[in-house]
């Protein structure tokens, strides 16, 4: 009995062995396994304008801080905060009383020196006469010539205080020395202030705004050639606002700064940029891109190449034979949709796009050539496939030598 189950034990063992062994799913042990088929483009080699993008803030073009010009007291505003003023609008009244009592005092005294400038006039022409005929002496002539001289000198000093009257009158009406927009009244009707001692509002002007942002060393290089070249201004500058996503404000390059800062590696720049709707702010936060006057050859691979090694970029590339190698990669902007490679690949190499998360350093595989910029099959129209969008999440690379 024991004979007997010893043997259906071991007929039930190879059983279990000849199953398992037996091949799966229509697996045919007889089908060539070779390298796995893979994705790949060849790196592209392009003239582009190279693009650089930072932070800036936005300023106004004229600033101006609003202060008298007279002693006085305020009696009317004649704004409200946030209105938009142009040049020469009334502002502030200051009590206009003393001034207007001391204009009328100034008239009266030019017309006294007049007046005494006249009779200094007769005087001396009779004495012309008389001193011809011998009959002035010397010394009672220059007393009448000195005489009409300070009658009419007392004129020009009685017209310059007219003057002064006249305008201390003007800058009782304290006008907008720019159009802009004004801020809140700083101070208010009935308080009393003196000649260029108080802010009274702030001015800023709304079209064109400027915006300030700093540069990298190697960007300002890059912008200086251009700005030899005397093409500065071909220099192409966008702006986005926070809420924006495409850069569709163009603007213009003001400025560079007379320096680089020594402390950030920085150099300040100013682009102008037009306001035509009114939403350009100053103080609000901007992002600028600056691109080259000239067209540069850059190196460029499809996005979706790209792999994030801890703080490294790499790609895959695939040599003739096949095999599959780690490439870290210095990368840069994207343009078009492709991102330009600033070093580690050359054109005309071949790179894995697809199927990344498949393959590994010093793996054969089997490449299948595919658009560089569709990532579809060279020939292929654009709808078929997949976008590349769609592909699994990128898994980080092993360390090399593992």
């Amino acid at each position: 009995m024991k004979n007997y189950l010893l043997s259906g034990i071991a007929a039930l063992a190879l059983g279990a062995v000849i199953v398992a062994a037996w091949p799966q799913d229509g697996y045919s042990m007889d089908a060539p396994q070779g390298p796995m088929p893979v994705s790949v483009a060849v790196v592209m080699q392009k003239e582009i304008t190279r693009w650089a993008e930072f932070s800036g803030r936005l300023r106004a073009v004229e600033d101006v801080e609003v202060r008298p010009r007279v002693n006085g007291i305020i009696d009317e505003v004649h704004f409200k905060e946030g209105d938009t003023v142009k040049k020469g609008d009334p502002l502030f009244t200051i009590d206009m009383r003393p001034f207007k009592a001391a204009l009328a005092q100034a008239e009266a005294e030019l017309a006294s020196a007049q007046a005494r400038a006249a009779l200094a006039g007769s005087t001396a022409e009779r004495a012309e006469k008389l001193f011809k005929q011998k009959a002035l002496s010397q010394r009672e002539y220059d007393e009448r010539m000195n005489g009409n001289k300070e009658a009419q000198a007392a004129i020009k000093a009685a017209e310059a205080a007219l003057t002064l009257a006249q305008l201390n009158v003007e800058y009782a009406e304290v006008r907008a020395p720019i159009t802009g927009r004004v801020g809140r009244p700083d101070i208010t009707v009935g308080n009393t202030v003196g000649a260029g001692m108080v802010v009274l509002t702030t001015i800023q002007s709304v079209d064109p705004v400027y915006a300030d942002f700093d540069i990298d060393e190697q960007t300002y290089l890059r912008a200086m050639k251009s700005v030899r070249a005397g093409r500065a201004a071909d220099m192409p500058v966008y702006m986005a606002l926070a809420d924006e996503t495409e850069f569709k404000r163009e603007g213009k390059i003001r400025s560079f700064d007379n320096q680089l800062s020594g402390d950030s590696g920085t150099m300040r720049v100013r682009a102008e940029f037009a306001n035509t709707d009114g939403v350009l702010t100053p103080g609000l936060f901007a992002r600028i891109r600056l691109g080259t006057a000239d067209k540069t050859s850059a190196v460029l691979v499809n996005d979706s190449a790209v792999n994030t090694d801890q703080d490294r970029k790499y790609v895959y590339a695939v040599d003739d034979k096949g095999m599959v190698g780690y490439r870290p990669v210095q990368i840069g902007t994207l343009e078009n949709g492709l991102r330009v490679v600033d070093s580690g690949l050359a054109a005309g190499e071949k790179i894995v796009v697809n199927g990344l998360q498949r393959v590994r350093p010093g793996m054969p595989v089997q490449p299948v050539i595919v658009s560089m910029e569709t990532l579809k099959p060279e020939g292929a129209p654009a709808s078929e496939g997949q976008p590349a969008a769609q592909e699994p999440a990128k898994e980080e690379a092993p360390q090399e030598g593992k």
